[in-house]
């Protein structure tokens, strides 16, 4: 379980609450919590550049949340819904690195009633069609779940609206506080698995894929619905052989009973220029594979370029997934592979 070493509180979220539980409950570990006196979050320590992004993984901010317009989430879902930010895990390859500066606490919203009111204009603006929010685009909110009950809250919210459905995702296994809740079916949780290679060497204070595959039965069994991103798939080595390992592993554990349930999203190792150097910077040591003149840079959706695996190993990491996705869970659905 995630335990901070230190938590700020913007003043006004303790006039909610969420923040007035969380006050008393870090108070009561004997954790270091400070009222902050402005917008700005100082008292981070750290040095170097590594230092001072393994402290800002040990901090939370508690805010409210003041922006009241939601960020779309294509292809995921229509909009973000903003719980939180940020995330307690230090995976060498992810994109956040650059998004939340050198010290990259996770922000916690302390107004969810205010944020779910939001999402029912969103839902109401929207009918008669569905409307699908991302609980985890800039977030993975199972760490912290235990502390703060807002996934739990927006799960039941979503399971009384016959047009809200909430997809998730996560790398961590501790969903117990979900399994007994009235979803109705509106939320499906996916976790995000890798062969041993990727998990053991980047992707740092995770649950591992056998805690990950467990938690996933767990789900199932309570009738979410379920799905897997599988990514970044990186070409290491043996990386076939590890791959279709994982699948197996994964179809012996979920016991290929209720397999029509489960969708995959499959997604390539990418990488910015920007991401890179902030890699490197706080990983000096890192063995991820980022050279340039080994990929082929293209730009993205939101008009800034990324370096991706060239055509042929692309189409080789499709014709493999396809296969072996197909052949291990016939009923299985694949939602992209990119």
């Amino acid at each position: 379980m995630y335990k901070p070493k230190r938590v700020f509180f913007e003043k006004k979220a303790l006039e909610y609450p969420l923040g007035e539980k969380l006050y008393e409950l870090f108070q009561d570990k004997d954790i270091e919590t400070k009222i902050l006196k402005s917008n700005r979050v100082t008292g981070i320590p750290g040095e170097s550049s590594t230092e001072k992004y393994v402290e800002g993984k040990k901090t939370l901010v508690i805010r409210v949340r003041k922006n009241q317009e939601f960020q779309s989430c294509k292809p995921s879902a229509h909009y973000q819904l903003p719980l939180m930010s940020g995330c307690s895990a230090k995976c060498e390859y992810c994109y956040l690195n650059t998004r939340f500066g050198k010290k990259p606490y996770t922000t916690i919203y302390a107004n969810v009633s205010e944020i779910l009111d939001k999402a029912e204009q969103y839902i109401e603006k929207r009918k008669p069609e569905i409307t699908y929010f991302e609980s985890a685009a800039t977030s993975d909110p199972i760490p912290f779940e235990p502390y703060t009950g807002s996934l739990a809250k927006t799960i039941e919210f979503i399971g009384d609206n016959d047009k809200g459905r909430l997809r998730l995702v996560t790398k961590f296994d501790d969903i117990d506080g979900l399994l007994k809740l009235k979803h109705n079916g509106h939320t499906t949780i996916r976790f995000s698995i890798n062969s041993d290679t990727v998990i053991n060497e980047y992707e740092h204070d995770t649950a591992s894929l056998e805690y990950r595959i467990k938690a996933a039965r767990k789900i199932l069994d309570a009738n979410y619905k379920l799905g897997f991103i599988i990514g970044p798939v990186i070409t290491h080595a043996d990386w076939k052989e590890q791959y279709k390992d994982m699948l197996q592993r994964l179809a012996n554990g979920l016991d290929n009973k209720k397999e029509e349930k489960i969708t995959f999203e499959v997604i390539s190792h990418r990488f910015t220029s920007s991401a890179k150097n902030r890699i490197i910077e706080v990983f000096p040591k890192t063995t991820l594979p980022m050279e340039e003149d080994e990929r082929k840079y293209k730009y993205g959706q939101f008009g800034y370029g990324k370096y991706v695996y060239k055509k042929t190993t692309i189409e080789e990491i499709k014709e493999f997934f396809k296969d072996n996705i197909s052949t291990i869970f016939p009923k299985g659905e694949i939602e992209y592979i990119i």
